[in-house]
């Protein structure tokens, strides 16, 4: 069921009308207010004119993390400072932070796509919300704060950490939605059992999760175990935070919200649009953002877009769970390797937890992948032989699947640190010059 039927089930003739036009005032905006943009419009010989329908995004050049970066604080921003109401930014773990500056206007636009996110999910007014997405710079906190307020649920703002305390006050109470990163889903669960606390008696029935790719394996692990519908969140910083894309109860596919965002798929390596269904890299340009809209944004993100009739009514194009990120990619023996694909196959392995990281070594002149994985409680006690038997079948199952040999270290328990926000799943040890 649809939050806003106006646009979420418009017309799909309708819905790029508007993209078009909302397409032409954006270029527009940042030609005039962003001398980045004007720049590289001039250096691509485009101008605003030239923007006659949706499919002439592609004369637009691409804006990549790194022309944030260069811009770092407020370069790309596209109104003066005494208009912006809100300062949001990234961890800046690999250079400087990007930051999100945000209007009133654009407040409310993030806000209503979060109702959409809930509302798609299942999540009503009388629903307890605990919310224990990181609050602060981050965007998630308080995305889902705004969306989960303004939708008229109750929420518990816990923010990460201290899973004894979540697993208490979901008890005390009786929340009946969490929102967290997956891997932190997981860490809950897994604590909640080292406690005796079985979640699947409680009123929670619905999570929303996002903040790093996972698998539909680990959805189904997250259900198992929790007793929940795992429901997805995507979002990027660079975008204004979640709600960009959200599954409904059909969880059929990520709904893209249209009307604010217009959504290509290219060849990663040509950079050359693919026709629907193919898959390739997500880019997006941001409609109707107005303290600072990307143009053809480069998410790295690797996926498809389709059009499909959706049982929930929406009309909003679909895009599939993200398969893995080019920056994120790995090259083992030749072989194109995303940790999405590792994390699929271990989680075939009824063995193991789903706790695990890999590792990339040198190993003279080839690159050396590790996986690391815990097993199940009964595989230690069982005792050393048991233990190579399955690191043998984690081997032998990557192998016949993806044609690639590796290295399975079955660790200790609590060996892989539990994550409360996103999970670090690559630890490459090999020496600069190699990466």
């Amino acid at each position: 069921m649809p939050w806003n039927d106006k646009y979420e089930c418009m017309p799909v003739k309708q819905i790029q009308q508007f993209q078009m036009e909302k397409l032409q005032e954006t270029v527009q905006w940042v030609t005039k207010r962003v001398p980045f943009y004007k720049q590289k419009f001039k250096e691509a010989g485009i101008k605003a004119a030239d923007i006659k329908g949706i499919e002439d995004v592609a004369k637009l050049p691409f804006t990549e993390k790194n022309d944030l970066r260069d811009n770092y604080p407020f370069g790309l921003c596209a109104v003066p400072l005494k208009e912006v109401v809100r300062i949001h930014a990234s961890s800046g773990t690999t250079g400087k932070p990007i930051t999100g500056p945000y209007t009133a206007d654009d407040l409310a636009q993030w806000t209503e796509c979060m109702v959409r996110n809930f509302y798609a999910a299942g999540v009503r007014p009388e629903h307890v919300v605990q919310n224990a997405y990181g609050h602060g710079l981050f965007t998630g906190g308080l995305g889902f704060h705004q969306g989960a307020t303004a939708l008229g649920c109750t929420v518990v703002p816990t923010s990460a950490g201290l899973t004894e305390r979540q697993i208490t006050l979901m008890q005390d109470f009786g929340a009946q939605v969490l929102c967290c990163t997956p891997s932190y889903a997981l860490t809950i669960a897994e604590r909640a059992e080292e406690l005796r606390v079985d979640i699947k008696s409680l009123p929670l029935s619905i999570g929303i999760f996002g903040a790093e790719p996972w698998t539909v394996g680990m959805r189904e692990e997250i259900e198992a175990r929790m007793g929940i519908k795992a429901m997805e969140a995507y979002g990027l910083t660079e975008l204004g935070g979640p709600g960009v894309g959200f599954d409904c109860e059909a969880q059929s596919g990520i709904h893209i919200n249209e009307d604010h965002y217009l959504a290509e798929v290219v060849d990663p390596v040509t950079l050359e649009p693919v026709p629907l269904g193919e898959k390739g890299e997500l880019i997006f340009t941001s409609l109707q953002r107005r303290a600072m809209p990307m143009i053809r944004y480069r998410t790295k993100d690797i996926t498809r877009l389709y059009r499909e009739k959706c049982v929930c009514g929406r009309t909003f194009i679909k895009m599939d769970k993200i398969f893995g990120r080019t920056d994120d990619m790995l090259i083992i023996s030749g072989v194109n390797v995303f940790p999405s694909q590792i994390e699929s196959l271990l989680l075939d392995i009824e063995e193991v937890t789903p706790q695990y990281r890999l590792v990339v070594r040198k190993k003279g002149y080839l690159d050396q992948l590790v996986v690391q994985v815990e097993g199940k409680p009964e595989v230690y006690e069982a005792g050393d032989r048991k233990k190579f038997e399955v690191e043998a079948k984690i081997m032998a199952h990557i192998r016949g699947h993806m044609g690639i040999s590796i290295e399975a270290n079955l660790v200790d328990p609590k060996f892989i640190a539990r994550s409360e926000g996103k999970a670090l799943r690559v630890v490459d040890e090999r020496p600069k010059q190699f990466r």
